[in-house]
């Protein structure tokens, strides 16, 4: 087995090893703190420490009780639905706006200083407002998945721009390319691993948002789901909540990392 391989195998189990244990000891310093041994049978099933058998969250994660109870698949779908529309919106606004700010200086001293009063607002500060506005459960979560995911796409959309040679932009000038012409064929394939890098990141913010709003507004998601463990004094679901949110948002990142990679003209070189 390749050395580089193995390593990248055997070092994450050894912090995983490292985690379990001061989860352990964390565990036994706190009365009732979730144990890892519980919180995998609270997930997977068994017979827990004190001689209960539960069937695990994970278990059966496809099953519908009702409209409100649902297995946890369910509910990572109904919060996977509205992270990529706010998401897609943001795209579809960010980019054209990105393209703008980066390709005239007048835009970019009228937008900026709106772009970095917003960009660091949290998206519970919109919650409220947004709520009051659309009163309706995923309208509020797209648009404040939409209002705080949107920066992190314009700033890099004009970033790559921003980074588009002079010597292009003078063949642009000589060959009478008319703006449409100038954007297709000289500025998307530069900019475009810069709006994917972009995108990465606003994807990675979208989902961290959702858990956040769901929490809040209720209704069905992972985000409410997990709230509603807490109320129910169900502390290892929320465990095993937080795990699945972790998971899905590595493979959310992976997935964009890797469409930002094939769309990445240095990476071909």
């Amino acid at each position: 087995m390749n050395k580089e391989l193995l390593k990248k195998i055997v070092l994450p189990l050894i912090v995983l090893a490292i985690i379990i244990q001061v989860w352990s000891t964390v565990s036994n310093m706190i009365p009732g703190f979730p144990t890892p041994g519980d919180t995998y049978v609270y997930a997977f099933g068994g017979v827990t420490s004190d001689g209960e058998e539960l069937e695990g969250v994970l278990s059966d994660p496809f099953y519908i009780e009702n409209q409100d109870d649902k297995g946890i698949f369910w509910q990572v779908m109904e919060s996977l639905k509205r992270v990529f529309a706010g998401f897609i919106i943001a795209v579809i606004v960010g980019v054209p706006v990105g393209l703008a700010i980066g390709m005239s200086k007048n835009i970019q001293y009228a937008l900026d200083p709106f772009i970095q009063i917003f960009k660091p607002v949290s998206p519970l500060a919109w919650l409220p407002l947004l709520l009051f506005a659309f009163k309706d459960i995923d309208s509020t979560a797209m648009s404040t998945i939409f209002v705080t995911s949107i920066w992190p796409i314009i700033i890099n959309t004009a970033l790559g721009v921003k980074n588009v040679s002079d010597d292009y932009l003078n063949v642009a000038k000589v060959l009478r390319f008319n703006p449409l012409e100038k954007i297709t064929k000289i500025i998307l394939p530069v900019a475009v691993p810069y709006i994917f890098t972009g995108m990465r990141l606003s994807l990675g913010i979208a989902w961290l948002v959702i858990v956040a709003a769901e929490m809040l507004t209720g209704g069905i998601g992972i985000g409410f789901w997990i709230w509603d463990e807490y109320n129910n004094l169900a502390y290892h679901n929320i465990i095993i909540g937080i795990i699945v949110v972790g998971l899905v948002g590595f493979i959310l990142d992976l997935i964009m990392g890797k469409v930002a990679d094939y769309f990445d003209y240095r990476k071909k070189m």
